[in-house]
């Protein structure tokens, strides 16, 4: 799930600005908006045309930077959106905004003051990101919504620039900041083509991680050091490490982290995340991971080299990727401390039994709304809700359409099948069988352990917080049944009153459990040298 480096640019005001239809039930005629190609670029383009509106009232100082969806405030701003296949500089092209649109079309809007702000995601994958470089946008635009009024022509007139990917975000503590030179010194973009994914595509794929060495590392020197593979959640990537790299190296050189070599592993893909699973959607990125990339570097940096040296940490969907990783390569990884993971017992995928009969991803047994998000008690989102924003985002990129790409078996049509009817909920129970079948961690350790006990025992370590925001503690339990009745050595946590986005955290100090894991990594790596 997400890794609170989501878009939220509206204030918090928007969570209660709302937006309340019209009280009589006649028709509205619908509101169409037009959006013309005036600057942005001097070349045609295509893209997902997506359109933002926010109450005037919700904007500080009656000024808003950007008008832009936030998934923990998911129906605080309408959005409506549209392919487009071709658009010329200087050309238009008409957005119905009571076509694909969330949470209502434009026309139950009441009257009043608005913003509004056109994106074409040049990419189609808005779902993942958010509005990043090459993405054309108009200004944040004035409208007044009046019965029978028109609506201003929105010009496409700026381009997103190039993100720095070493700029940290505002609030990265100084000391962090401080780090930051001296850590870039130490970290190293190492970029491997895959034989194995370029062969699945039919064009180059890299697997991408930044390594980073400890104080004193020297690469022509005799020491060895034990070696983290560590990856990210939903919506982070390859270019929003920076803050890692910084606090690794401050960490270390400060000796509250043992010397080790951190492998940041990029798990995004087009599609979302690819979780490092064998995928028949996005190829086989494990093996690409185990018989390619970690041989190769292990042949150019001083890592140990072997099981007992060799660990796996992920937060979220990276959490998930950890676990997946050492149940289904168990020879290769000495251990696993994977926290707040995605589901590892689909009999609680995000609070769904996808195997129950007549399922329903949306509705519970008797009616009621399944939950997605929550915060201090309060649901923020239903899953339906969440996923129908997803849907009008955009086809890719989204958290569900991601899991899909990764657990789902292909369809005639060559995308991934999808495990629940996006209009009513109900679950394909087929689908749900083969994801039962390949990607249940847990279903795989109630059917294959006596084979995973003598590599796998005792490796399986799993943080999460009984709050968790996205309610997977409720999995983490099921994993926790399967283990107990297996009788194997596990050790799974759960923090009292933590969420997802506060599990490391322990007074003024983000990274607290991140210190903790890493002394227990050590201490397996080297006996007796631990903190």
């Amino acid at each position: 799930m997400k890794a609170l480096s989501a878009r939220a640019v509206l204030v918090l005001a928007l969570a209660t600005a709302g937006f309340a239809a019209h009280a009589d039930d006649a028709p509205l005629a619908h509101r169409i908006v037009r959006v013309t190609l005036d600057g942005a670029s001097d070349k045609g383009t295509s893209g997902r045309l997506i359109l933002f509106a926010a109450p005037a009232s919700a904007a500080k100082d009656g000024k808003l930077e950007a008008v832009d969806t936030n998934p923990f405030q998911p129906k605080a701003v309408s959005v409506a959106a549209r392919d487009v296949t071709w658009i010329a500089p200087g050309q238009s092209v008409d957005l119905d905004t009571d076509g694909e649109a969330f949470p209502a079309g434009f026309s139950t809007l009441p009257p009043g003051d608005y913003f509004f702000q056109a994106v074409l995601d040049v990419d189609n994958d808005y779902n993942y990101g958010g509005r990043h470089a090459g993405d054309l946008i108009s200004e944040v635009t004035p409208v007044k919504l009046m019965p029978g009024g028109s609506l201003p022509v929105l010009k496409l007139s700026k381009t997103v620039p190039p993100r720095d990917p070493w700029v940290l975000p505002p609030m990265a503590p100084q000391a962090v900041r401080d780090a930051l030179p001296e850590a870039r010194k130490h970290a190293y973009a190492e970029i491997l083509q895959s034989p194995l994914l370029t062969a699945f595509a039919g064009h180059s794929v890299s697997v991408r991680a930044w390594v980073v060495t400890p104080p004193g590392y020297d690469p022509k020197g005799t020491k060895r050091y034990p070696t983290v593979f560590l990856t990210h959640g939903f919506t982070g990537g390859f270019d929003r490490y920076a803050g890692t790299i910084a606090y690794l190296w401050l960490a270390m050189s400060k000796k509250e982290m043992p010397p080790m070599i951190w492998v940041l592993l990029d798990e995004s893909g087009p599609t979302g995340t690819h979780e490092f699973a064998d995928s028949v959607n996005n190829g086989p990125w494990g093996q690409a991971l185990t018989t390619e990339y970690i041989p190769w570097l292990e042949g150019r940096y001083r890592m140990d080299g072997k099981p007992s040296g060799r660990f796996l940490t992920g937060h979220s969907s990276g959490g998930w990727a950890t676990l997946w990783l050492q149940t289904r390569y168990p020879k290769e990884f000495g251990g696993t401390w994977s926290t707040s993971p995605d589901a590892s017992d689909f009999r609680d995928f995000t609070g769904v039994d996808i195997y129950a009969v007549n399922g329903n991803a949306y509705k519970k047994p008797d009616g009621t709304p399944i939950p997605l998000v929550r915060d201090k008690g309060q649901v923020i989102a239903t899953l339906e809700t969440f996923v129908k924003l997803e849907d009008v985002l955009g086809a890719y990129g989204g958290q569900f359409a991601s899991f899909e790409w990764v657990f789902s078996p292909r369809g005639k049509d060559g995308r991934p099948q999808q495990l629940f009817n996006r209009v009513t909920g109900a679950v394909d129970p087929g689908v749900a069988a083969y994801w039962r079948d390949h990607y249940d961690i847990a279903q795989r350790l109630r059917t294959q352990w006596p084979e995973l006990k003598p590599d796998l025992d005792g490796k399986i370590h799993v943080i999460v917080g009984t709050a968790d925001t996205f309610y997977l503690d409720g999995a983490a339990k099921l994993l926790k049944e399967t283990l107990d009745g297996l009788h194997a050595k596990s050790d799974i946590r759960f923090l009292p009153g933590k969420t997802h986005f506060d599990l490391y955290t322990e007074g003024d100090d983000r990274q607290a459990l991140l210190k903790k894991i890493s002394w227990e990594m050590y201490g397996v790596a080297r006996p007796g040298e631990g903190k």
